[in-house]
């Protein structure tokens, strides 16, 4: 009997009894700890589903990896090599699938960190678009033209991120352009009687105008005006409608980069 398990590699008969037992206690260990994983994670509800299995089964793979490893020693065999055969393999797969953990580590980067929820307006990677959802390996969009676009975790944490419904005010900022021939405070008074005209621009913070800048042919003037997030856009194109309006009911002349050619006759 013992030269038929040492030719198995097992020193004796009493080593595969005490391996025997050794491995029922692991397994009993691993229905306790891994209940105990699934009872934390269930607790917190608002971890993501895909997060939470995720962690459940990695623990019982290491679980069961451990065991193996306790169970080889106590058959008598040299787990040196089994060790050494496990960590090889866990690099070659690290190696192999380092984009896809990369995808992974980031998406748990955002589920913790929260740069921005679902139905947010977001500028990420390139991208403008609502954010549908933050999975473990892709973070989905829909573009302000409706297309559907998924991009890599390790994308979204590798570059900045404006988040434009964060805060609940947004500053409209824009310029426009006058003749030389036109006083300023008539600019100026033309521009806040087509501010007056929009109530969803607010009086706090105040609307600013300003003359900004001479140009070769053209006065630019600046103007910020500030509204909530959600009037942004509508603001922003009824603002330049209702100034061009304005500058023609007062008189104010438009101006363009143009070149004056005098001609002298000798």
């Amino acid at each position: 009997m013992n030269a038929v398990l040492q030719s198995m590699g097992i020193s004796s008969a009493s080593a595969l009894v005490s391996a025997l037992l050794t491995l029922l206690v692991c397994i009993i260990a691993i229905k306790v700890v891994t209940n105990i994983v699934d009872k934390l994670l269930k607790k917190n509800a608002k971890m993501d589903n895909t997060l939470r299995h995720y962690i459940s089964s990695a623990v019982r793979t290491l679980l069961w990896v451990v065991t193996v490893i306790i169970v080889a020693n106590a058959l008598g065999i040299n787990t040196t090599s089994l060790v050494a055969l496990v960590s090889v393999a866990g690099v070659a797969l690290s190696l192999s699938v380092q984009n896809v953990m990369s995808n992974l580590f980031s998406g748990i980067t955002l589920l913790i960190t929260k740069p921005f929820v679902t139905g947010d307006v977001v500028e990420v990677a390139g991208k403008t678009g609502i954010v549908k959802a933050v999975g473990l390996f892709y973070t989905q969009l829909d573009t302000l033209d409706n297309v559907a676009v998924s991009i890599p975790n390790s994308d979204v944490t590798g570059s900045s991120v404006n988040n434009f419904s964060h805060e609940p005010l947004r500053r409209v900022d824009r310029t426009f352009t006058a003749s030389y021939e036109c006083p300023t405070e008539d600019v100026k008074a033309a521009i806040f009687d087509a501010i007056a005209k929009d109530e969803r621009i607010l009086a706090d913070p105040a609307p600013f105008v300003r003359l900004l800048e001479y140009k070769g042919s053209t006065v630019e003037y600046v103007v910020r005006v500030w509204c909530k997030s959600a009037d942004y856009w509508d603001v922003y194109f009824n603002l330049n409608e209702n100034v061009r309006e304005s500058f023609a009911a007062k008189g104010v002349k438009f101006s363009y980069e143009h070149v004056n050619v005098h001609i002298v006759e000798k």
